[in-house]
């Protein structure tokens, strides 16, 4: 598996709820991150991937583009969930490999309005 398929696998196990499992296949053991919602280390952030998915267990995670230079790969993501009131997100992760596992990930995110003016749309 490239690393291209390596983070569109690991996004959608960990969306789908699989995230123990995401985790043992895809991130190394020293891997750190930068949202700045939790602390920098490998396991707030799995925590917190796993808590994300009980409360909202049925979203839709559709990885609409991936671009890879070396180390990194970065993904253009919608994310649709299941309550049709709560909004869309358009979501960009940066992954940062090490070999074959991820050893650094940034993630961005942007709520989209319903109601956006944006003939184009964000996707």
């Amino acid at each position: 598996m490239n690393r291209k398929e390596s983070a569109v696998a690991f996004l959608k196990l960990a969306s789908a709820g699989n995230v123990e499992d995401a985790y043992a296949q895809f991130i190394a053991p020293e891997f750190i991150h930068h949202n700045p919602y939790f602390r920098g280390d490998r396991e707030s952030l799995k925590s917190a991937m796993a808590d994300a998915h009980a409360k909202s267990p049925n979203k839709l995670f559709d990885v609409k583009r991936v671009f890879a230079d070396g180390d990194f790969v970065v993904t253009h993501s919608l994310v649709v969930r299941a309550n049709p009131s709560d909004p869309d997100v358009a979501v960009v992760h940066i992954f940062r490999f090490k070999g074959d596992q991820v050893a650094e990930l940034w993630d961005l995110g942007q709520v989209l309005s319903k109601d956006s003016p944006n003939e184009n749309g964000a996707f």
